[in-house]
């Protein structure tokens, strides 16, 4: 118990014990601004436990709530149900969190997306021009790109891939959820394979 808290509650009896755990895995899920992978929230509940298991409990307890355990990538988050997001917004303090993206943007954003990891060079190659510094900035900033492994390429230029925070933003679970570009060009969506 060096951080403060009995993870085995050895001394609660099996029902109050499960309450337990699924109280810290919410309270971890509530008060996180990211996707909390599996191995830290094990961190908070005894060592033979299933998170997988209290998480699905959780997501079960949650059903007529506003909000909802999702899992991003190799981890979950708490969110408001998208029924609920047009009252969030018109009466709480919700901050900056749309992304104010431009439909360019939103082009390279897919891009990187679809062909990660992506040099600048592949992004010109797909656009037929440069990509600006600004762009990648942009994006950066916003931490829905991040730097991936170096190119095997002649002077290993570095790469962009998606992250997490993308996934989240996109409401992805996984890369594997992005459309289909076929889907999207017969739409009408974009002109060009990205």
């Amino acid at each position: 118990m060096a951080d403060g808290f009995d993870r085995a509650l050895q001394d609660l009896p099996p029902e109050a014990r499960w309450a337990e755990w699924l109280r810290r895995i919410e309270a971890v899920l509530f008060a996180s601004a990211t996707p909390v992978r599996r191995e830290d929230l094990a961190r908070v509940v005894g060592a033979d436990v299933s998170v997988d298991v209290l998480i699905g409990d959780l997501a079960l307890a949650l059903t007529d709530r506003p909000y909802e355990v999702v899992q991003v990538a190799d981890g979950w988050l708490l969110r408001t149900r998208a029924a609920f997001g047009p009252i969030v917004r018109a009466a709480g303090d919700v901050g900056a969190q749309g992304l104010d993206l431009r439909a360019f943007d939103i082009a390279v954003l897919a891009a990187v997306a679809y062909h990660q990891p992506i040099t600048r060079d592949g992004l010109k190659d797909i656009f037929g021009k440069e990509i600006s510094r600004d762009l990648i900035g942009r994006l950066y900033d916003r931490n829905l790109i991040a730097t991936g492994p170096r190119s095997p390429r002649r002077g290993a230029p570095y790469t962009f891939v998606t992250t997490d925070q993308f996934l989240v933003a996109f409401d992805l679970q996984s890369l594997r959820d992005l459309p289909d570009q076929e889907q999207l060009q017969d739409a009408g969506i974009t002109d060009q394979a990205v």
